[in-house]
């Protein structure tokens, strides 16, 4: 058996359904850029729901990115652990075809699977009706989404500049703590 990459990056989220698919949209991307990231597996999830699991297990660091209504601006991508955040949605039990990320790590940490290390990126939805593109808005800043994930993957060393949130609207960038 193989041995794993040390870090998976989860891409999650609906291609059919407009700013549901940011989360695939820029992992794509970023696998464009692998060799960028030693080390590094890069996920298709999907709405995967419970195989995030899987997809968690056996590594050192997790980062997943998906779209997520946080009563921010359209267009803002925000950077949280799990343990800075709580669902919304109303689930009665684990589900394998209905995603929760925040399930999914859970179940994950008490398998003794989940990594050390998980970040989640949110991108503030504009539309999610049917349609196989971004709006506009999330569109003109996929290349700053797909460069902030990417210096959340660069060794430490190589961490030049603060981590960011971008935010929509007038284009202003403002600080976010880890």
């Amino acid at each position: 058996m193989s041995q794993r990459a040390e870090t998976v990056v989860i891409g999650l989220g609906n291609l059919l359904m407009g700013d549901e698919g940011v989360g695939i949209r820029i992992i794509r991307k970023l696998a464009e850029q692998e060799e960028q990231s030693p080390d590094t597996e890069f996920v298709e999830a999907g709405a995967a729901g419970m195989g995030i699991v899987h997809a968690l297990a056996g590594r050192k660091k997790a980062v997943i990115i998906d779209c997520a209504r946080m009563g921010e601006r359209p267009g803002a991508m925000l950077r949280f652990a799990p343990r800075d955040v709580a669902s919304r949605k109303a689930q009665s039990a684990y589900s394998l075809h209905e995603g929760d990320i925040l399930q999914a790590i859970e179940l994950s940490a008490r398998l003794g699977e989940c990594p050390a290390s998980v970040v989640i990126f949110g991108v503030e939805p504009v539309d999610l009706g049917p349609g196989d593109r971004l709006s506009p808005a999330l569109n003109a800043r996929l290349d700053s989404y797909v460069r902030r994930v990417a210096r959340e993957l660069a060794p430490r060393s190589a961490r030049l500049t603060p981590p960011v949130c971008i935010v929509a609207g007038d284009g202003a960038v403002s600080e976010c703590g880890h």
